[in-house]
């Protein structure tokens, strides 16, 4: 019986190092950066990316031959993480709340100062007997995923040739504007603006030297504009501009003023010397609108009329 009973041992032995070799396989090559702290706050593991993507030197943290770490607070660890984190006020609030509330699991985005994006998860560790063990900590560079993410937002929202806001962007925010407004009772006015002689442009000069035109118009105004406004080219040479908390005086003044800004000097477009002129509508969202459309409607007519009355003006519709 005693062969048997050696040879049980060593299947035993032989299976529980293959375990251990294959979690450490797996905890030494995961994307993640893993830490493990113990329920008395000691730091008893981490892996090499955790290291890595927090930018720690190995020398900082006390090592076993095996990779684990010495049993030691986490305190000086969590100080060099939130050294680099662009919001340590809140991560640290995050953290305490955690360490406080061990029943809880955490999933987050943290912005670290050089730039990148870190996802965390934290997850309890508990035992047989559900008693809390500890908590571990997952984390993920998700730079690459979040500029992604951005990319495609300004693909989805913005005009690819003057980088303003696109008609569906424009109309997004115009609603959102519209409820708003209804809801306190705020101000809300709406420019309509059209380039004049635009077909003249592009006949004589050329579509590239029209789309120079587009641009440097649209960086004009936006200079000019507070970061409340926002301009979208909603078709062809018509820009629209949204104007939150602005009574129709203040509308016209300000179109005004990016008319009269605009055309007081010629501007340098693809080589030539170019006065840029046009013509705008404005118009104040009123009590018996039922939508957007409504003040756009009339934004239009008022744009139009400044085309009749002879171009290079603003029109105001009350």
């Amino acid at each position: 019986m005693e062969p048997a009973t050696q040879d049980t041992k060593s299947s035993n032995k032989d299976s529980a190092d293959f375990q251990s070799r294959l979690i450490k396989a797996i905890y030494d090559t995961s994307p993640d950066g893993i830490l493990v702290v113990d329920a008395q706050g000691m730091v008893v593991a981490h892996n090499r990316q955790f290291l890595q993507l927090w930018d720690i030197a190995t020398s900082q943290l006390h090592m076993k031959a095996d990779g684990t770490a010495i049993g030691e607070s986490d305190a000086p660890l969590l100080a060099e993480v939130v050294a680099r984190v662009q919001n340590p006020a809140a991560f640290l609030e995050r953290v305490r709340e955690l360490y406080d509330n061990p029943q809880l699991d955490d999933h987050c985005e943290i912005e670290l100062k050089d730039g990148r994006t870190l996802e965390r998860h934290s997850t309890v560790l508990r035992g047989e007997q559900e008693q809390y063990l500890g908590r571990v900590w997952f984390f993920r560079d998700i730079t690459a995923q979040k500029k992604h993410e951005a990319a495609l937002i300004q693909l989805a929202r913005h005009d690819p040739l003057t980088g303003t806001a696109n008609r569906r962007y424009f109309f997004e925010r115009a609603e959102q504007e519209f409820m708003r407004s209804r809801r306190y009772q705020a101000p809300l006015s709406i420019a309509l603006i059209d380039v004049d002689h635009f077909k003249h442009i592009n006949d004589q000069y050329g579509h590239a030297t029209g789309d120079e035109v587009l641009k440097l118009l649209s960086e004009k105004i936006t200079a000019l504009l507070r970061e409340s406004d926002l301009l979208a080219r909603i078709g062809g040479e018509e820009f629209a501009i949204l104007m939150p908390s602005t009574g129709l005086a203040g509308a016209a003044l300000m179109a005004e003023r990016l008319r009269m800004t605009i055309a007081e000097e010629a501007s340098p477009v693809a080589g030539l010397m170019l006065h840029l002129r046009f013509s705008a509508g404005v118009t104040q969202l009123k009590a018996q609108d039922q939508s957007i459309e409504d003040c756009l409607r009339r934004a239009d007519e008022a744009m139009y009329k400044a085309k009749q009355a002879g171009r290079d003006r603003v029109e105001a519709c009350a």
